[in-house]
């Protein structure tokens, strides 16, 4: 735990006590804050009550009394109306702030020196970060990895001299982290997404840019024309910036010319990093993510030797185009992170002989936006609510059957692709929900990871754990 003592002896609201809302509250009160905390929900309210928070309905706190009001990111900032304890805490002048604030504030009291790296983007961002981190430990840094990956940022070892901490940050996050200022700031790209949340793109967009803005060094993608146009505006602010690229050079930075990353400065550009053989940074949107992660660790202070094992090294992002196991001339890989359409293409323009297993819970447009790729796929396996829609979407241009649960698709996938002459995936990269044959897309990626296992003479590339 990080105890935040830039608030001690001083009284704090705070709302929301999930996961990380309770992690904050209790970070707070071991750095000496007075804390007082609710929630929508009774069993979140009991919980920390349980665990020693000073727990009442904040409709009835003194608020002129308060120095910060502590949101949980996952509660309305602005859009589509701000929260009702947003409205209390404004109206008195109380600022609004979240968890990474307070790391960001903590680190600047404790140890300001200690490096930070925050990662951003619409997509890719927990890749790059997981990429990162990979990197840094591999090189023997202290690394602490955190934020909207899913390990609360104040749960974190405490800042020192030394230590490593490369964080994930939401735009909800961002939104309330009014003074972030990461070593290195990086921002991958920008399509709509949240808009729920921000109102317009550009409120989307303008949340993103304080992460980089706020930056010692802003790491930015400029293959979109937000993102583009975000690094001139950092740049014209006097923040130093590198540009990365998937698929353009750049004159300072790292570009992508295939699958080898070229460090461009002053209009000169020499290789940095081939991607050529690495499996689990296949495809342009891994380039991107590599440069991006190079880019970053550079920034603090790591040799290119370093890099380059780090990236030779990294075993991927547990569920996105993950490499699991290998039979012969056949790859299994788990993509079960793809929920929709959008986010299982990069993985089927990244192979190019694919036994597709798909289906699930259908999201809204199906998969009629991927027909460019159908030709990676040399047949489709579809399962749950989802295959008759598939099927009807693949009609006469992709060899299918509905195989119906997960367990039927993986065996008659992998049969097939045993016959094939040619190297080949076999791939659950489902373009749906898991919901209705699954809890969740980890509980998913899990069992087609348990399926490949009992394959036979399958070399697994992965640890299975315990079954249960």
């Amino acid at each position: 735990m990080i105890p935040v003592t830039t608030f001690k002896g001083k009284d704090v609201a705070l709302f929301g006590l999930g996961g990380s809302g309770l992690a904050t509250a209790q970070a707070l009160v071991a750095g000496g804050a007075y804390v007082t905390a609710w929630d929508d929900n009774p069993e979140s309210v009991t919980r920390a009550s349980q665990a020693g928070i000073m727990v009442a309905d904040l409709r009835g706190i003194d608020w002129s009394k308060q120095t910060a009001f502590v949101l949980s990111p996952g509660v309305p900032l602005t859009h589509p109306k701000p929260h009702w304890t947003v409205d209390l805490a404004k109206a008195v002048g109380v600022e609004v702030i979240g968890d990474v604030e307070l790391f960001a504030r903590e680190r600047r009291a404790v140890a300001p020196g200690c490096p930070f790296i925050a990662i951003t983007g619409t997509n890719g961002k927990s890749t790059t970060t997981a990429l990162i981190a990979h990197i840094l430990k591999q090189s023997g840094r202290d690394t602490q990895l955190g934020g909207n990956i899913g390990t609360a940022v104040l749960t974190l070892d405490e800042p020192k001299a030394g230590r490593f901490y490369v964080v994930e940050c939401s735009s909800y996050q961002i939104d309330l982290a009014p003074t972030l200022n990461p070593t290195a700031g990086i921002l991958l790209n920008l399509t709509p997404d949240h808009l729920d949340r921000h109102g317009t793109m550009q409120h989307y967009a303008d949340a993103k840019e304080r992460l980089v803005a706020g930056s010692d060094t802003a790491i930015i993608g400029v293959d979109d024309s937000f993102c583009a146009l975000i690094a001139d505006r950092v740049e014209r602010a006097g923040v130093a910036v590198k540009r990365i690229s998937k698929r353009s050079p750049v004159a300072d930075g790292i570009y992508a010319d295939g699958m080898q990353l070229m460090q461009a400065h002053g209009g000169a550009a020499e290789k940095i990093a081939d991607l050529d053989g690495i499996q689990t940074l296949k495809g342009a949107h891994n380039a991107q993510n590599a440069a991006a992660a190079i880019a970053a660790c550079l920034a603090v202070g790591l040799s290119t030797d370093e890099i380059r094992q780090g990236l030779q090294s990294f075993p991927g992002l547990k569920h996105r185009m993950q490499p699991v196991g290998r039979r012969a001339q056949v790859v299994f890989v788990n993509d079960s992170k793809a929920t929709n359409a959008e986010a299982a293409a990069p993985a089927l323009s990244s192979y190019e002989r694919i036994y597709w297993i798909a289906g699930g819970l259908p999201k809204e447009g199906g998969i009629a936006s991927l027909a460019p790729l159908f030709s990676h796929i040399v047949k489709a396996y579809l399962i749950g609510e989802a295959a008759p829609a598939f099927a009807a979407t693949l009609g006469e241009s992709v060899r299918y059957e509905i195989s119906g649960t997960l367990d039927q698709a993986v065996a008659h996938a992998a049969a097939d692709a045993d016959d094939d002459t040619m190297s080949s995936a076999v791939m659950l990269s489902p373009a749906c929900a898991s919901f209705d044959q699954f809890k969740n897309f980890e509980v998913r990626g899990d069992a087609f990871v348990h399926l490949v296992a009992d394959l036979q003479d399958v070399t697994m590339l992965v640890d299975t754990g315990n079954r249960s």
